[in-house]
């Protein structure tokens, strides 16, 4: 039976899904299996990272997610949710000025005042999970042990671990790139192949920019977004945008490239050769900008969901005995909710199979 075969549950990526979906396992699976996460990076948080200048630590640049929306549609739906976190003090309404906003009416705008990553790292709290980076997983094969069905983990530095059920949240085209039985799985499955190749992510560049402690930033706004321009699609002054712009701070700054010309363009092009490109545009657009004492070049190869999976189902069930589920972004939509919806579609999944079993 399949409530006996959840004593150890690994999920794959610290991202918000990952992080999410580690504590709604925590809080609502029927038994208490022991949980690990792994990642291919070496911290938490995937496209929601907070990066730290060399030279001073308490300087921060969210390079990934720039502020979290509560849209009317999830208002009913996530309202406590958000107060919750807000209580925690890891989010908090965005008081700054943004140009260029078109997030639709009724929309509400959170910031993380300590960096986007703490709000991965407030569900990895949660969820009790034994975490270890730097451990990129490349192969996944099904087999038995003691006539318990399980699953082997492989990663590409040659670890292999035995899970009961296994719950994949990195992007799409890496779960396609996966070897083994998981590989042969994915191939017979018809639908199930094709709707995943047809999942497409937006890629861009970001810089962070980061400078001495008393720098002045002079601009009303905390965030802009330039919808017309060639290279820069958005730039954030970041200890402002999330309310610690105090002389006690150093201040830091964030671009983000556009899709489509520039980014679609540099797709193929190492991040460190696209960086002085896209500075160059900045202090076109911004002349006033001060130069930083550091820059942090970043390349999203996987940035927002452009086209998802088809149905937007929350999840996949690959396989059953032994479980393997898939989810992420990639089958709701990009950002905290869609994330969130999707964790949500995994455990039901889950649960829905252990209620069958019993």
């Amino acid at each position: 039976m399949l409530r006996h075969a959840m004593d150890r549950v690994l999920v794959v990526g610290s991202g918000l899904t990952g992080a999410v979906t580690a504590a709604l396992c925590r809080q609502n699976l029927p038994s208490t299996p022991e949980i690990f996460i792994w990642d291919k990076s070496q911290g938490a948080g995937g496209r929601m990272s907070t990066s730290r200048c060399p030279s001073d630590k308490n300087c921060t640049a969210d390079l990934g997610a720039q502020y979290i929306t509560l849209s009317k549609q999830y208002t009913v739906k996530r309202t406590g949710l958000y107060q919750d976190l807000v209580e925690n003090g890891v989010l908090s309404p965005m008081q700054g000025k943004m140009e260029g906003d078109n997030s639709a009416e009724g929309s509400q705008h959170f910031v993380t005042p300590k960096g986007v990553s703490s709000l991965v790292k407030y569900y990895l709290g949660l969820s009790e999970a034994n975490v270890e980076y730097s451990r990129t997983v490349n192969r996944i094969d099904y087999s038995k042990s003691n006539g318990k069905d399980i699953v082997k983990v492989s990663t590409n530095t040659g670890e292999c671990e035995d899970f009961d059920a296994v719950i994949l949240t990195l992007p799409v085209p890496q779960l396609l790139q996966l070897q083994g039985d998981i590989n042969k799985t994915i191939e017979n499955s018809g639908d199930i192949k094709q709707n995943l190749e047809q999942v497409t992510y937006s890629s861009r560049f970001a810089l962070g920019l980061f400078y001495d402690k008393g720098t002045k930033l002079n601009y009303d706004w905390c965030a802009k977004y330039f919808p017309n321009h060639e290279c820069i699609r958005y730039v954030s002054i970041d200890t402002k945008k999330r309310g610690i712009d105090n002389e006690d701070t150093a201040p830091s700054v964030v671009v983000h490239t556009n899709v489509v010309p520039f980014g679609l363009k540099y797709l193929e092009t190492d991040k460190e050769e696209v960086g002085p490109i896209v500075l160059k545009h900045l202090h076109t657009l911004l002349p006033d900008l001060p130069q930083p004492n550091h820059v942090k070049n970043h390349k999203w190869r996987y940035s927002q969901v452009h086209k998802p999976y088809a149905g937007k189902e929350g999840c996949i069930v690959l396989q059953e005995k032994p479980l393997v589920i898939v989810g992420g972004d990639g089958f709701t939509h990009s950002g905290f909710d869609g994330c969130v919806d999707s964790a949500e579609s995994i455990i039901n999944s889950i649960n829905k199979l252990l209620n069958k079993d019993s």
